[in-house]
Parts: C-alpha cells; sequence; structure tokens
C-alpha cells in the first residue's frame, strides 16, 4: 500500500512539475511574440509611410542627394549669428 502510495505521488509532482515547466516556456513565447508584434507594427508604419510620395526623396535630400540634372551650390564665407 505504501509502495502505491509512493507511485502516485511521483506521478503527481511528475506532472505538477511539468505543468510548471510548461507555464514558464509560454509565458516566454508569449513575451517574445508580443514583442515580434510591437516590431511588425513599427516596420507596417515604416512601410507605409515609405510608400507615401515624396517620402524617399525626402529622406534622400535629407543625406545630401540631389536629382540628375540639379546643380549644386556650396556657400562659405558667411558670418557666424
Amino acid at each position: 500500500m505504501l509502495g502505491v502510495l509512493v507511485v502516485l505521488a511521483y506521478l503527481y509532482l511528475s506532472a505538477g512539475i511539468h505543468l510548471l515547466s510548461t507555464w514558464r516556456q509560454a509565458r516566454g513565447v508569449s513575451a517574445k511574440v508580443a514583442v515580434m508584434q510591437r516590431e511588425n507594427s513599427k516596420l507596417q508604419r515604416q512601410h507605409e509611410a515609405l510608400g507615401r510620395p515624396g517620402t524617399v526623396e525626402a529622406q534622400a535630400r535629407a543625406l545630401g542627394m540631389m536629382k540628375h540634372g540639379e546643380r549644386s551650390y556650396i556657400i562659405s564665407n558667411l558670418p557666424n549669428n
């Protein structure tokens, strides 16, 4: 009788430990999913912004690029204000 009780206690403890391990793993996966969802939202917004007319040109001009055929002017010796 004592042996059966020990075996049953072992089985219940084993199942409980397995359940706890699975719960911890699920929490970790849920956290990763939340991070990926936020990153996906950010990338979707960037994709929409880059799809608008003029966005790529504005970013290129911010990097100092210009259209083919445009002249660049360099202004020097300006007074310091």
